[in-house]
């Protein structure tokens, strides 16, 4: 299975490029800041690298830094919907997210001093590869250029400050992104992988995709609609029941802790958390 990376090169230039073992073989210009969303709309497996590290020797960055939208759905499954009391209504729950508040794969997740209620969310990830306005489900998958592993890690005393969403949602450093893009080829049977969070070992949230109330290519058809999409897109499709938040007693994530997300083949995000100093 291929996979591509955001990572910073030795020299701590941002690039991206393909991962082979404990290879990174990179796809980026030289001499330069090069972004995986710059090429999602041509065909990556064409591109030559123009150089080689190794794994050990760059940092690996969340999978599409620098995206221009993170469309996130809340409310996806029966089974969150039913663990929050709320009613499920014909149309998704659609909130964003700011780039700037995410980490990659083994970094920490950083629990904000105003929060005592930090909580995880498992998720599949899609990148979109070609952008359209008013994009046809029967279209859909064909602007998809892979699927990655998110954690929409939620602070959830701001976040119920209000109807509204976002303040729990962009503190920095509280979600995560990666480590890879998978493409679609490599997962033919999408419906079928499992979202799975463990939380220091215990699963938490395990539920296929299969489960979601609105799939993949409705809601690429329905964001589309109202913003254009471009390459480079994130949206993020919704987490399982099973959030810490709504357990008895809740389960929050507190420094010390690690969480990993798994989506089935697409890979496994793991993060340990601290405390914000």
């Amino acid at each position: 299975m291929t996979q591509y990376i955001s990572f910073r090169r030795p020299d701590g230039k941002p690039s991206f490029g393909r991962l082979d073992g404990d290879t990174v073989h990179d796809l980026g210009a030289q001499g330069a800041p090069a972004w995986l969303k710059d090429v999602l709309g041509g065909y990556l497996s064409a591109l030559a690298p123009t150089a080689s590290y190794a794994r050990a020797d760059v940092r690996l960055l969340p999978l599409v830094p620098n995206p221009d939208k993170i469309l996130c759905v809340g409310l996806n499954y029966a089974t969150h919907v039913a663990e929050t009391g709320r009613e499920q209504k014909a149309y998704p729950a659609i909130f964003t997210r700011y780039a700037d508040s995410l980490i990659a794969d083994g970094e920490p997740l950083v629990r904000p001093k105003e929060s005592v209620r930090f909580d995880y969310e498992g998720e599949l990830a899609v990148v979109i590869g070609k952008g359209g306005r008013r994009i046809a489900r029967d279209k859909a998958l064909d602007h998809v250029a892979g699927y990655s592993v998110f954690n929409d890690g939620s602070v959830r005393d701001w976040q119920r400050h209000n109807i509204q969403f976002t303040p729990g949602k962009t503190f920095p450093g509280t979600g995560a992104f990666g480590p890879a893009l998978v493409t679609p080829d490599a997962v033919p049977d999408l419906a079928s992988q499992r979202v799975q969070t463990r939380l220091n070992g215990q699963v938490v949230q395990d539920q296929p995709i299969s489960d979601l109330i609105w799939d993949v290519a409705f809601i690429i058809e329905y964001c589309s609609t109202f913003t254009p999409l471009a390459p480079g897109d994130v949206i993020v499709t919704g987490t399982p029941g099973g959030v810490g938040d709504k357990r008895n007693p809740p389960l929050y994530m507190k420094a010390g802790d690690v969480c990993e997300v798994s989506v089935g083949v697409i890979g496994k995000l793991t993060n340990p958390v601290i405390d914000e100093v």
